[in-house]
């Protein structure tokens, strides 16, 4: 069997981080790569905009239905250009373990050889990254996952949830598990912004992958259903996307970041709230907080 270049990408709830997968998913198949994405979080619309807008039958929800045995094409279905979809799922409502859809989604994968059937040059995994736990550390823990990659805007709780993220990476790196490659920057509309994020690798020894600044075009798209790659190929936006892809699939970098203890964090937050006003002082008109 081939290797497989498994990627995950983690970001809180509303970040972006589905938006951003799903674009690199479809950049990649562009470029002629075979292409599976996994949707690892309990709202399952992962890969909604690689369906055309449409919800597909999850994991979880296929096996709670429990008609006869489940079959790999119940769970895998075709989006755009040919990426295979699927979503893990959640559990009903008030009942279980949110991150137990990624354990029963893998293991279910890999029992029914989904990966040596569709020959996938690389697979990517929509991780939610609130909490890093249980079942949502499980590409993490479990080394799933060749690399990690983290989606954060420059607003704190993104940057909170990165943070925790390295705390995991760390935790789990000298047992076998997955490392990290790079923090994608999303909605980046300011230079301060850039400026934030960049400071943030640096206190954490770590990288940025890329840079996304926020556009319409992304609006647009997905209000059609469609991911920018697909509705708008020849914009400014899709060409972001198709450099960021492009790297992250050559991207070699492998590594654990030092993440920031709690008290650390607090106090570099801080100090940028401090230089913010001072900013907003001298530019008043230009930036907004």
């Amino acid at each position: 069997m081939k290797k497989i270049k498994e990627i995950a990408i983690y970001g809180k709830g509303g970040i972006g981080k589905s938006t951003t997968t799903s674009n690199i998913s479809a950049a990649l198949s562009d470029a002629g790569y075979n292409v599976m994405q996994i949707g690892c979080d309990p709202k399952s619309d992962s890969t909604n905009t690689l369906t055309g807008g449409k919800s597909i039958p999850t994991v979880l929800e296929s096996l709670r239905k429990g008609r006869g045995a489940l079959k790999i094409e119940d769970v895998i279905f075709e989006g755009f250009n040919g990426i295979h979809c699927i979503e893990a799922g959640g559990p009903e409502p008030g009942v279980g373990c949110a991150g137990r859809g990624i354990i029963t989604a893998v293991e279910f994968l890999k029992q029914q050889n989904v990966f040596e059937e569709y020959s996938p040059d690389v697979v990517l995994y929509d991780v939610l990254g609130d909490v890093v736990c249980g079942g949502f550390a499980m590409p993490i823990r479990e080394g799933v996952a060749d690399q990690v990659y983290t989606v954060s805007s420059a607003d704190f709780m993104a940057i909170y949830a990165a943070n925790n993220l390295f705390k995991g990476i760390k935790k789990y790196s000298t047992g076998g598990g997955a490392l990290f490659s790079g923090l994608i920057a999303n909605s980046i509309t300011f230079s301060a912004q850039k400026d934030i994020l960049e400071d943030f690798v640096k206190k954490t020894e770590s990288t940025i992958a890329g840079f996304v600044p926020r556009s319409l075009a992304v609006t647009q798209a997905e209000l059609s259903g469609k991911t920018t790659i697909e509705a708008n190929p020849d914009s400014d936006q899709a060409k972001v996307y198709k450099k960021l892809a492009n790297d992250i699939y050559k991207n070699k970098n492998e590594y654990v970041p030092s993440p920031l203890e709690s008290d650390q964090l607090k106090d570099w937050a801080e100090s940028w709230s401090d230089k913010l006003i001072e900013l907003k002082k001298q530019e008043e008109g230009d930036f907004k907080i």
